[in-house]
């Protein structure tokens, strides 16, 4: 694949993880704020209109990671290494409007017979009625990273954190400073999955990193919870402390008439102050929803929260944990079909950094595992893919769903360049990789962007969104999840969870 050539996003974050491995940030424990320098002005602003947490490469605290460059790497850029209970068997490149610099693939949602791939530059539809075999039938061009995407019945919903000219599909970059800007959630008509149609758009403060689909009790509504964060005096709509999230409540029958219903706060006191480790909270990266349970997890900057969604346009925080030692940015939360446990996520680095090494180490950059006991969260261990990646491989603990196994919690996960991972956490002390997928790096030389955003089980395939390769299909063949492979669902969105159980 063509490489991003220098002065591009590729040279920023070759350069930011180049001054972090030879120790420009202080170490762990030393209580020093990062040096001013570290990235220019124009290298956070480039990093920052790429979307997800790339420019945290430049300011999260903890980034220390000095002598990275003295550990070997057993792959070749390209080479695959995979357990042999893990195949690849489609891939569909970006294409189109998606191929070009900056269009990466996001995240995934699923309706019947189709895959929905979220694009920084719109979305992909892809008929996946033969897995093996996968068709892509639309794509709609609309810009606005990071165009995070899930589907309920006929809508499709997209979350736009970045700021742009108008609310259209047909709109430019524009500053948040200015005013007019507009950031926040597109509603379309996927009746017809071939030719979605545009039908709203509604602004929501700071934008809206993620969302979350919570239905209401009586099917008549859909209740997104948009999830964004990092606020600044500059910026109208995106002011201090931003210590909420934003609701939209969505009529199913009638998409266009979404709108804003409320601004939950959940963190009063201001959440996670940050320190030498831990991001200061300021607003949440993801939450997950269990509507069958009545509860949410968020996964909000520097703290972990459960939540009461009994009331869906009033969601209540009932517990909430920090991690000061190892998790430096809480960045996704995936439950257990039982609802015991939740599974959240550190994005350490922001998503740009190799933290797949010793040097890094299994605890940071991982999953932490929380069993939920008496509605409150108890940690019990951390689970990071064991496979050393290189310099140039930006890798770390990301988007991934439970593989639906009665009675086991069996689990899938992308890791960016890290590949795709499927581990087993029934027993929440001693969780163990089953299976795994994994290329060398895109390249030996500098750091590229790449890898899988993404890796969902859907009836019975693993799907990733690879973020320059495109869409990937894999088939599992193990008896572990061999029963998984008989649940069938209607649709999926991960942040949504369905229970296995009706």
């Amino acid at each position: 694949m063509k490489l991003l050539p220098a002065g591009t996003l590729a040279a920023t974050l070759a350069g930011a993880v180049g001054a972090l491995a030879f120790g420009s940030v202080p170490a762990l424990g030393s209580g020093e704020d990062p040096k001013p320098g570290q990235c220019t002005a124009a290298e956070v602003a480039e990093l920052r209109a790429a979307g997800d947490n790339f420019a945290d490469v430049c300011f999260l605290p903890g980034q220390e990671l000095a002598g990275i460059e003295g550990f070997d790497v057993a792959l070749d850029p390209g080479q695959v290494d995979r357990s042999n209970n893990l195949r690849l068997v489609a891939n569909l490149p970006l294409t189109g409007a998606f191929k070009g610099e900056g269009a990466y693939g996001t995240d995934l949602a699923f309706k019947g017979d189709y895959a929905f791939a979220g694009n920084y530059e719109g979305f992909t539809v892809y008929n996946i009625e033969k897995p093996w075999k996968p068709k892509r039938v639309a794509q709609v061009v609309c810009p606005g990273s990071q165009n995070d995407i899930s589907v309920y019945r006929d809508l499709l919903v997209l979350s736009v954190d970045s700021s742009r000219s108008n609310p259209t599909c047909r709109n430019e970059s524009q500053s948040a400073s200015e005013k007019s800007s507009w950031e926040g959630i597109r509603v379309f008509d996927i009746s017809k999955p071939w030719q979605p149609r545009f039908l709203r758009s509604v602004e929501t403060a700071c934008g809206s990193h993620t969302h979350t689909l919570a239905p209401s009790k009586n099917g008549r509504d859909l209740f997104v919870y948009a999830s964004s964060y990092s606020p600044s005096e500059d910026q109208p709509d995106c002011q201090p402390p931003h210590d909420f999230i934003s609701v939209v409540r969505v009529p199913i029958a009638h998409g266009e008439r979404a709108k804003l219903v409320g601004e939950p706060v959940l963190f009063p006191d201001g959440g996670n102050p940050g320190g030498v480790y831990s991001s200061d909270t300021s607003g949440c990266h993801d939450i997950t929803a269990y509507p069958a349970k009545d509860l949410a997890a968020g996964a909000c900057m520097g703290d972990g929260i459960l939540m009461d969604i009994s009331d869906r346009a009033h969601p209540r925080v009932i517990h909430r944990v920090t991690d000061e030692v190892n998790f430096s940015f809480w960045h996704s939360a995936t439950f257990n079909n039982a609802g015991t446990k939740v599974v959240f996520t550190d994005e350490l680095g922001g998503g740009a950094m190799p933290t797949c090494n010793p040097v890094v180490g299994a605890a940071r950059g991982a999953d932490g595992i929380y069993d939920i006991v008496d509605r409150q969260l108890v940690f019990r261990s951390y689970y990071k893919m064991p496979r050393t990646q290189s310099l140039t491989e930006n890798c770390v603990a990301h988007n991934g769903s439970l593989i639906p196994v009665q009675g086991k919690d069996i689990m899938v996960q992308a890791w960016y360049q890290g590949g795709t991972s499927v581990w087993d956490f029934t027993d929440s002390a001693n969780p163990v990789e089953i299976a795994h997928f994994d290329r060398g790096a895109v390249s030996d030389t500098e750091l590229v962007l790449g890898g899988s955003w993404s890796s969902y089980w859907y009836n019975g395939y693993i799907y990733s969104s690879d973020i320059t390769r495109g869409l990937e299909v894999f088939a599992m063949d193990d008896k572990r999840v061999a029963s998984a492979k008989k649940v069938r669902m209607s649709r999926f969105n991960a942040q949504s969870q369905p229970s296995y159980n009706g």
